[in-house]
């Protein structure tokens, strides 16, 4: 499918107050560095200022010595020395000019970059459900880095409006008349630097916008090549990034044809038409009277500093409108409102029994379809409350509401009595251990991710640990032990022994509540029968939330709740849903029935 058929808004051209308010915003994020900036300014005017100098030292050699012939090598050392001179202080100052601007923008890249990742950590999970990944870390990289580029437009433009101006006024001294003359010039200039600023800015962020999407599908293609592999998806992936990656080529020619025919060729005919009026002028009126070389090398000397800056800062417009743009898009992150579950913490809120409680909570995803309705019941301290149920019954979604990785609607949430939003998340996050189906490795350490990078937590806490939920059998088996390399997902360790290393990274916190979310359902039966233990000895003294994908590991649970369409529809012991024949009866034969199969 073309989708240039239906590109978004993003594409479309920014308006102009819009494009001032983005910048106005990306000054406040430079502001901590402004004195780089202001010390560079001031290194651009006076850079111009020797500018002005330079060429009036050739004009008055030619005119006053050369071509009268009272030079001699004196004279002649003199002016080249000065002139020598005043290229060695310009070089030194064009240096730290450069320098001071460029390390002020890098300082501002790396503190918007820290800001937006930030950012992105205290956005919810509805977020990320409704974001590709690929779009954030284009976000996060290639827009964050168009800052740089931003930044060096206006260096151009801070350099191209000292020299213009210093070289009009240097102009207007040598020659009134034909300076105001190449004034006519200056309104065809800006009417073509508006047009392309109008125009550049759709096609920018057309291109950004496709950017964004090629790298969402490089991101699926190289997280999912198992899965791609497997189910030889190999001519599709290609396919669909074939596609994107054209639309993207499209666009970017579309950037080299504007820039081509707006930019350097457009500034080279305005110096062009101006160098022809200016000879012009000074020939017809040498026709009438005298007209000293010097002057006329000095007065296209200035002209040409005048429109050189120009055209550097013309081939920057390009990178101007990329970092209006991609500002543009990292403000969307920034001014996003998707945030996580807000607390109100009251002081003195601790967890210390680990009662929970739903009183009539319904939930929902999207704000408009219920995934839970009227969901209510009670876990006592110590007690191990199982969810069964089909796959999108509900049962993930109460851990997240119960977690804060998502805000509840109608209903209540309490922890021992307190409503849930009366904690700090960091309370809540040291007092509720969970352990998830697919536990996720960091590059890294084994025991490094057992303490999850708190050095906080000693060795002998890790160790400990370990051994409680007996990881420490294939730990210690490891060449390095405990110091063993995990990489990228932990991929050379096996589900099994990812699942106890994640164990023993909850159980090491020592949490009050205990969330298991199908712990045990990649892991193989023998696997399974040695942290079955353990397990057991860690739930003593912890509210258990479990769910459950094997029934056969929560018929011991205190309270078992079956899930239909976000509904608890039976609720009691093993035993006593046993009795009733009903949803959870019908599982049990199901299950059964399947390992006998």
């Amino acid at each position: 499918m073309d989708n240039s058929k239906h590109e978004s808004a993003w594409s479309k051209s920014i308006p102009f107050g819009e494009q001032m308010r983005i910048i106005g915003r990306l000054f406040r994020y430079a502001a901590p560095y402004k004195w780089y900036f202001y010390f560079s300014v001031g290194f651009s005017i006076a850079v111009a200022v020797i500018n002005i100098f330079l060429p009036r030292i050739i004009q008055v050699y030619m005119d006053s010595h050369l071509v009268v012939g009272h030079t001699d090598f004196a004279v002649m050392w003199f002016f080249a020395g000065l002139y020598l001179f005043g290229m060695i202080v310009k070089a030194i100052m064009q240096f730290v000019q450069s320098y001071l601007y460029e390390m002020g923008a890098e300082y501002m890249l790396e503190h918007t970059r820290r800001r937006l990742f930030s950012k992105l950590h205290t956005l919810g999970m509805r977020y990320f459900d409704q974001t590709p990944s690929g779009s954030i870390l284009s976000r996060l990289t290639n827009d964050t880095m168009a800052f740089a580029n931003f930044w060096a437009l206006f260096n151009s433009l801070v350099v191209t409006v000292s020299a213009m101006v210093s070289s009009f006024i240097a102009m207007y001294v040598v020659d009134i008349k034909i300076s105001l003359w190449l004034l006519v010039f200056m309104p065809f200039l800006f009417v073509m630097v508006w047009y392309y600023q109008r125009y550049s800015t759709r096609v920018y962020r057309r291109m950004r916008e496709r950017l964004s999407v090629l790298n969402a599908k490089l991101a699926e293609g190289i997280t999912g090549i198992s899965v791609i592999q497997q189910f030889r998806q190999e001519k599709r992936i290609n396919q669909e990034f074939n596609g994107t990656n054209d639309q993207y080529y499209n666009t970017r020619k579309a950037m080299i044809r504007i820039n081509s025919l707006l930019l350097n060729p457009m500034i080279n005919l305005f110096y062009a038409l101006g160098t022809v009026l200016v000879l012009g002028m000074f020939g017809v009126r040498g026709l009438h009277s005298y007209v000293a070389a010097g002057v006329i090398y000095a007065f296209i000397t200035y002209l040409n500093n005048f429109y050189n800056p120009m055209s550097e800062m013309m081939d920057r417009l390009s990178d101007f409108q990329d970092g209006v743009v991609a500002g543009s898009r990292v403000f969307r992150i920034m001014d996003d409102d998707t945030l996580e579950p807000q607390q109100h913490p009251v002081d003195g809120a601790e967890i210390t029994r680990g009662k929970i409680e739903f009183w009539h909570v319904t939930f929902s995803y999207d704000g408009k379809n219920p995934v839970l309705h009227d969901v209510s019941f009670v876990a006592e301290p110590g007690q191990t409350v199982a969810l069964v149920g089909e796959t999108g019954s509900g049962k993930t979604s109460i851990i997240n509401v119960m977690m804060r990785f998502y805000e509840f609607g109608e209903g209540q949430i309490l922890i021992d009595d307190r409503n849930i939003r009366d904690y700090s998340i960091s309370e809540l996050r040291k007092k509720m251990g969970l352990v998830l189906q697919e536990p996720f490795m960091f590059y890294g350490t084994v025991a490094s991710n057992i303490r999850m990078f708190n050095e906080e937590i000693s060795d002998q806490a890790v160790r400990a640990a370990a051994r409680f939920v007996q990881a420490d059998q294939f730990i210690e088996t490891l060449p390095d032990k405990y110091d063993a390399r995990v990489i990228e997902r932990g991929a050379s360790y096996s589900s099994g022994q990812r699942q106890l290393i994640s164990f023993a990274r909850t159980l090491v916190t020592d949490p009050k509540i205990l969330i298991l979310d199908e712990a045990t359902a990649n892991i193989d039966t023998e696997t399974e029968q040695v942290i079955q233990t353990g397990l057991a000895k860690l739930q003593q003294g912890r509210t258990t939330i479990a769910i459950a994908h094997r029934l056969s590991t929560i018929q011991n649970a205190d309270l078992i709740l079956v899930l239909d369409a976000g509904k608890i529809v039976e609720r009691g012991t093993n035993d006593e849903l046993m009795q009733k024949r009903g949803y959870y009866y019908d599982m049990i034969r199901l299950q059964n029935s399947a390992h006998l199969d």
